[in-house]
């Protein structure tokens, strides 16, 4: 057939005398044109299935069964040398980190081409292929001398597409290529390999976590688990109706308005190690509907109807099936509305000086923050949303004082932040405190986890004996879902999201009345991101915290959040209850970011122009609405029928 076959591959890995196999008998066919998407959990086999196909395995791992044939050409019989033509050419791979992918001492150009001289023989005509490359891509040719560290994410990302897009692939493989990026730079990304894929009839996999992000994109869909294909179906009939008991689950751990009153449902356990033996199911130790056969037989991937398989016993044998579980209801309390405000924010700004010449003379500022205000109560959540680069984190480390603010003040329970002196600061910081988005990188490594979480009591409780911090430390790890033997650990033993609840834990041992979270899910499979939303909607009942929920997955933001903010080029542009804006926004970029979300299809966005940066409202260049008082001046934050927006069309 055109396109991929990918019959029984199988890779594994020597561990003494045993193999172990992470990839075990995955069958994949990709059309021209055609899109499939490999949806799981991580540590399910998705990426090494993507590098045994690239034949770019890490060392120790081997391909030791199957065949890939792609337009004729059998992937694994090839030689290397044979492969390093194909590779890059034929077949190409977009990886998650574009950073890591591009060279950071070459130009774009120069690695653009170097891929046509390779693969292409193009030397004296690459000038023009470059230029055509970087427009096809919708990056300016101005680009193409820049370094990677100059670019911004998005703009890395679409710059490795066009270098892998150089060698004209037939097939080529995007392995979570939106995972950090914006929800308007995702659908631009997503919009441009789905216009490239129709244009050139390129095969296209697609590996995600994000069922949003799969239902836009893909005409088929495989859910892998534990190394296997559990469940194979064209889109359509798989997002109509999931049969096998995993993908249930994956669709039901997810975020959403609908399920603002009620506590998430989550996947019990973990994707099993591997060296796990499977006498049965592997899925059956964390499925509510196993029975004896699950245990003892390993299910055949059986043909459900038509174009759908699943590898469950329940397609063949009729069991009574169990409903959704029934979960706590009414899981958040709304903070009372006429309960003074925990945190005040007033006139907020954050600026950076812009140094030029032999004397480094300030000739300018960059207005990270500018002039922000909003206010948080006890037992409220606020979520701010917006771009990459709007200044949220800046927000966020200048309310803490990680940052020193240019202007403004912040309040916290009654007391003005910005006037306390050193050491009064160290002690307030006991009442505010952050879980960073990289929990890995936040946690101490040589540091066991007790330790890490002992470490704030003894600097801001000193009150607190060693006895005291040690049953301290045992219920902090019981109140997010850890056993006492993990403080005996180090960070490295525990996975993504254990690590999230490790960062959660170490803020609370300090009793902060004030929990800023700067996109503490982003990273995280959605089985996992259910179970952080529960705890921190626990805590918050529980505890009465406040929350800052910095985050760009709309999703989240709608299950989790009272109120949101809306936040563009450091200014906040619209502010309100949640349920209101998230369904009836006002402001144009408000509107711009809900219909940018995934599974709200791919819609067509203006990219942010710098020349128009001081004219007037800074939204105007990317705005469908603009009129004529927008290029003028830059509109005030005024309310308008119970909310908070900064636009000339509600003045």
């Amino acid at each position: 057939m055109n396109g991929l076959a990918l019959h029984d591959l199988r890779v594994e890995i020597a561990a003494g005398e045993r193999r172990l196999a992470p990839v075990d008998g995955v069958s994949l066919a990709i059309g021209p044109r055609e899109c499939v998407a490999l949806l799981g959990e991580s540590g399910c086999g998705k990426s090494l299935t993507a590098l045994a196909l690239m034949r770019l395995l890490p060392e120790g791992l081997a391909i030791t069964g199957g065949e890939a044939n792609l337009n004729g050409i059998d992937l694994f019989a090839l030689p290397e040398r044979a492969m390093q033509r194909v590779r890059g050419g034929r077949l190409a791979m977009i990886f998650q980190e574009p950073m890591l992918s591009l060279n950071p001492v070459l130009t774009i150009a120069q690695q653009i081409a170097e891929a046509l001289s390779v693969h292409r023989s193009l030397k004296g005509a690459a000038a023009a292929e470059i230029q055509r490359l970087l427009l096809a891509v919708g990056l300016p040719v101005d680009l193409a001398a820049s370094y990677p560290f100059q670019l911004s994410g998005g703009q890395r990302q679409r710059a490795l597409i066009a270098t892998m897009l150089a060698g004209e692939p037939q097939l080529l493989i995007a392995d979570e290529p939106t995972t950090a990026l914006d929800v308007t730079v995702q659908a631009q990304i997503l919009r441009l390999l789905k216009q490239l894929q129709v244009e050139q009839g390129m095969s296209l996999l697609l590996i995600t976590h994000d069922l949003d992000v799969a239902r836009d994109m893909a005409d088929r869909v495989a859910i892998m688990y534990a190394g296997e294909v559990v469940e194979w179906a064209a889109r359509e009939a798989l997002y109509e109706q999931p049969f096998h008991p995993y993908t249930q689950k994956l669709f039901s751990v997810l975020p959403s308005t609908r399920r603002r009153g009620e506590r998430l449902d989550h996947i019990p356990g973990n994707v099993p190690p591997l060296g796990t033996v499977f006498p049965g199911c592997r899925f059956q130790e964390r499925c509510a509907q196993a029975w004896d056969r699950c245990r003892h037989e390993a299910p055949a991937l059986y043909e459900l109807r038509p174009g759908h398989r699943v590898r469950c016993h329940l397609a063949v044998e009729a069991r009574p099936g169990l409903s959704r579980p029934n979960l706590p209801q009414s899981s958040e309390v709304e903070p009372p509305a006429d309960q003074p405000a925990l945190l005040q924010v007033q006139d907020l700004a954050v600026h950076f000086p812009i140094r030029r010449g032999l004397f480094r003379r300030t000739v300018g500022a960059v207005k990270a923050v500018d002039g922000v205000s909003f206010e948080i109560r006890t037992g409220e959540t606020l979520a701010l949303v917006g771009e990459s680069g709007c200044g949220k984190s800046t927000l966020a480390r200048g309310i803490l004082r990680l940052i020193e603010p240019t202007a403004g003040s912040v309040w916290l329970a009654g007391m003005e932040i910005g006037r306390l002196d050193s050491e009064a600061l160290r002690r307030k910081r006991a009442e505010m405190q952050i879980v960073f988005q990289d929990p890995f990188a936040s946690l101490n490594p040589r540091m066991r986890v007790g330790d890490v979480l002992e470490e704030g009591m003894q600097a801001l409780r000193p009150e607190l004996g060693r006895a005291e911090r040690k049953a301290l430390v045992v219920r902090l790890l019981g109140q997010v879902g850890l056993d006492a033997s993990a403080a005996l650990r180090y960070p490295h033993a525990f996975s993504g999201g254990q690590r999230q609840r490790i960062a959660i834990a170490r803020a609370l041992a300090v009793e902060p009345k004030l929990l800023i979270c700067d996109e503490p899910t982003s990273a995280l499979d959605v089985s996992v991101q259910a179970q952080i939303l529960n705890l921190l909607k626990d805590l918050q009942r529980e505890h009465g915290l406040a929350y800052l929920f910095i985050s760009h997955n709309l999703s989240v933001v709608a299950y989790l959040a009272h109120r949101v903010a809306v936040m563009y080029r450091g200014r906040i542009v619209e502010e309100g209850a949640a349920p209101s804006i998230l369904s009836q926004p006002l402001h144009p970029y408000t509107r711009l970011l809900l219909a940018s979300a995934p599974g709200q299809g791919l819609p067509q966005i203006a990219v942010f122009s710098e020349k128009f940066a001081q004219l007037g409202c800074p939204f105007a260049p990317r705005c469908g609405d603009v009129q004529p008082i927008c290029a003028e001046r830059n509109p005030s934050l005024d309310t308008w029928q119970g909310r908070r927006v900064a636009c000339h069309l509600y003045g």
